[in-house]
Order: C-alpha cells, then structure tokens, then sequence
C-alpha cells in the first residue's frame, strides 16, 4: 500500500480509535490486505457510528479533510454512507454505517486487527477474509455480475487465505445471502475444494 494511502486511512481509523467507534476497513483495501494488492482510489470502512460520534469526529478530522455535516448526519438517520476528502491528496475514503442485518453485525465483530504500515509500526481493524470474500460476491451480485476487478479480489483472497478459512462460516453466510453458487464458481478458480 502506499504511503499515502496509508496515512490518509489510518488518520481516520486512529480517529475513530480515539472516539471508540467500531469500524472495520473493507472494500478493495481489505481484499489487497489480505489478498492480492491492486490499485484503489478510494478507501471503504464500516463505522457503527451514531449521531452523538458526529461533532467529535467533524473536531478531529476537519482541519485535514473536506466534511459535510448535513450528508454525515444523514448517513446516520439513514444508515447510508458519507465520504471525507483527504485536502492535501484528494484520496476519498467512504465511511459506511454499519447495517442492522446480522451479516454487517457479525463482519463488524469479527474484524481483525492488520499492520497496515510498518514504517512506524502501526495497525487498523480490518474485516476478515471470509467477510471481504462475501462482501465482494455479494456487490458483484448485485453489480450485475460484471465487475472483473470484484471478481479478481476475491480469488485472490481465496487463494492467498485458503489454509486459514472457515469454510463453515463461508458456506452458511454464502447460501444466507443467495450467492452460494458465486462462491462455489471463485472456489473452483481458486484451485480449492467445495
């Protein structure tokens, strides 16, 4: 990952660190992490946010990134999604609140703490792999089916996480959220086992 990348999202993950939000990255920067790297243009995090979190995060985040306070407070009454723009970089990162569901819940429970740089030293939560694989089966899904940049990301994570994946928690979530023949077919691509 780049520097600044790197930068840019863990000032916001250290934001929320400090206002006891949890938060998971997701997206294509947790699939890299865990998988193959590729480029992004952005970064998604899953925040559990609510509207009390919202003046102490404009605080701390304001003086380095472009906030909306009225699109961030209605993100939270509608459970939808808010971006802050890094000035100095133009570098987009898309906080999303977290969902009721009992998928979002549980990706939210169990992320995992990753070293996102180690120049200094420093770590993030970060969604599992089994989560990013389903996340990404389930936008590809609902994407029509043609994103190849979806479909290479999970894979790719596949491949690279294949000895440490609940293939349980994968198959009963995949069936739950009706993309189990995705996962069987990027199984399959992935060189591994039904």
């Amino acid at each position: 990952m780049s520097g600044e990348i790197a930068r840019v999202t863990l000032r916001v993950t250290q934001a929320f660190e400090q206002l006891q939000v949890p938060y998971a990255i997701v997206g294509s920067l947790a699939s890299a992490l865990h998988g193959v790297m590729r480029a992004t243009l952005d970064v998604d995090i899953v925040a559990d946010m609510t509207l009390a979190h919202l003046p102490p995060l404009v605080e701390a985040l304001s003086a380095e990134f472009y906030t909306d306070d009225e699109m961030m407070r209605e993100a939270l009454e509608q459970r939808g999604n808010f971006n802050l723009i890094h000035y100095e970089t133009a570098f987009k990162v898309d906080v999303f609140i977290c969902k009721l569901r009992a998928f979002d819940r549980l990706e939210l429970a169990r992320r995992r703490r990753m070293t996102i740089t180690s120049e200094p030293w420093t770590e993030a939560y970060v969604a599992s792999a089994e989560d990013i694989v389903l996340s990404k089966l389930e936008w590809y899904r609902v994407g029509g089916e043609t994103s190849e940049r979806q479909w290479r990301d999970v894979v790719g994570v596949l491949k690279v996480c294949a000895n440490i994946l609940d293939s349980d928690y994968l198959h009963r979530w995949a069936t739950e959220l009706k993309v189990g023949d995705l996962l069987s077919r990027a199984l399959r691509e992935a060189g591994l086992s039904q």
